[in-house]
């Protein structure tokens, strides 16, 4: 069954079940399914199938209504961190090549092309027509969700139908979705998480709570929220459950509807998961594993007889029915399943993506513990994941060098206490100018994620006896620092 076809099943069944809440502002199915139609026939009018639509709304009930219309119409939804630089958002709206940006009110200045906005606001199209439950090609591209890159730019992971149905299908079997369930949604729709909070959610008729951004400062506060809305499934980082097992109140504030959490993104430290296990001894904990370009293709179903404060948790076994295998020549994670992405999108086309034998390579160590079982031993390249988010050090290091007062950077990750890692920056500046005035202009152009969180400023970069960057005296003085 299609995407469509079973929200309309959900439609049938339950009319007036709640399909979304944020704030004070709620919204049933039948009334999802109308606002949908009506933004569809808005948009049908300018686009075609298999176009390119970017989002550039923020996370909650109207940018759901605006990607749910772009797959009922046959097109591609792009979404955008609309809090990013002007020049990181310039940048992916040039390089998707789309053909309409919807927004609220005037166009924007980073849009080159006022014609493409689209106004999120004006009056819509009445009509009384159901969703379409027209079949879609696998093959078709149904999202581009944009990530850094090591070219220096972002780069767009592009993920059909197929991709997305397979693991919404997968999830929601897997733990147990139904029509009674109330699920936390906080991951960025630009993050692959959100997948699991739209589309599992809404196929099994689920209704989706949207978490209030500020609570992110206040652990407290986040967990008297998830106990007044009963939320009963929540996916989201480590980083932030760390943050809730120290600060959350959760002594004093029971969460006992709180059936499964699940995470991934980054490395949960083992000793904060024991902690949270104990004060939440009934809920259900998973560790799912998988770059964006497979989404989910490990998990683990968190066994508290099996942590050990010294030890990692494993990334668990195959999901969605993936295909593993580690290469015999570094030990890298290989995957194929249907979870994964069609192709990188750049400069306006799908790019294919190397193989190796029909697997991905997804740059991870690994191995197989006495319980055949997944474990995570790091990335085999530079590539960072700080608060969930993928981090290139290249491309934080190709925009600070184009500043006037470099001559050279490098970026390195180091250990953070909530996030995992976080990139921390060597440099080289010409003579008499001035870090403070350097690292505000760096903050202007990089989203918060990205940020170097540490600075040294050097002579000259190391170089080993090959002529290579010694990554490891860089990383010792960043930490010493």
């Amino acid at each position: 069954m299609t995407l469509f076809s079973m929200f309309n099943h959900q439609v049938i069944n339950h009319p007036d079940k709640v399909a979304f809440i944020e704030g004070d502002r709620s919204i049933t199915y039948l009334q999802l399914q109308q606002q949908v139609t009506q933004l569809s026939w808005q948009l049908s009018t300018n686009n075609k199938k298999n176009q390119r639509i970017v989002i550039a709304l923020d996370r909650g009930i109207d940018a759901a209504i605006a990607i749910l219309a772009c797959l009922n119409i046959g097109c591609c939804y792009i979404p955008l961190d609309i809090k990013n630089p002007e020049n990181r958002l310039r940048f992916i709206v040039n390089d998707a090549d789309v053909q309409c940006v919807i927004g609220k009110g005037s166009c924007p200045a980073w849009l080159d092309k006022p014609e493409l906005w689209f106004d999120f606001n004006q009056p819509k199209t009445t009509t009384t027509s159901s969703l379409s439950t027209n079949i879609i090609k696998a093959e078709t591209l149904a999202a581009i969700l944009y990530t850094s890159g090591s070219t220096g730019n972002p780069k767009g992971v592009a993920l059909s139908h197929e991709a997305i149905a397979n693991f919404y299908n997968w999830a929601a079997s897997t733990f147990k979705i139904t029509e009674t369930d109330n699920i936390a949604s906080l991951t960025p729709f630009h993050f692959d998480l959100s997948i699991f909070d739209l589309f599992t959610s809404l196929t099994q008729g689920a209704t989706v709570h949207f978490v209030p951004a500020n609570l992110t400062f206040s652990p407290s506060r986040l967990t008297g929220w998830l106990s007044e809305n009963h939320i009963s499934v929540w996916y989201t980082v480590p980083s932030l459950l760390s943050f809730i097992a120290l600060k959350g109140a959760l002594t004093s504030t029971p969460l006992p509807q709180l059936r499964s959490i699940l995470f991934a993104g980054e490395v949960f430290p083992t000793q904060q998961l024991i902690k949270l296990c104990q004060l939440l001894p009934e809920t259900e904990f998973y560790n799912l594993y998988g770059p964006t370009e497979t989404n989910v293709c490990c998990y683990w179903p968190v066994n508290r007889n099996q942590l050990d404060s010294n030890q990692a948790i494993p990334i668990g076994l195959s999901a969605g029915n993936a295909e593993l295998k580690i290469s015999a020549d570094d030990d890298q994670l290989l995957v194929k399943s249907r979870n994964n992405l069609s192709g990188y999108w750049q400069q306006g086309k799908l790019h294919p993506v190397k193989l190796i034998d029909g697997y991905y390579p997804t740059g991870d160590k690994v191995s197989l513990n006495s319980k055949g079982e997944y474990c995570y031993h790091g990335r085999l390249d530079r590539m960072l994941k700080c608060s969930g988010y993928r981090v290139e050090p290249a491309e934080i290091e190709l925009l600070i060098q184009h500043c006037d007062e470099v001559i050279n950077c490098v970026i390195i990750g180091i250990k953070d206490s909530t996030s995992g890692q976080r990139p921390a920056a060597a440099l080289v500046l010409k003579k008499n100018e001035n870090l403070a005035g350097l690292v505000k202009k760096i903050r202007q152009k990089l989203p918060t994620y990205m940020q170097p969180c540490k600075y040294i400023v050097l002579d000259s970069i190391p170089y080993l006896s090959n002529g290579k960057t010694d990554y490891q005296l860089l990383h010792k003085q960043l930490e010493q620092a």
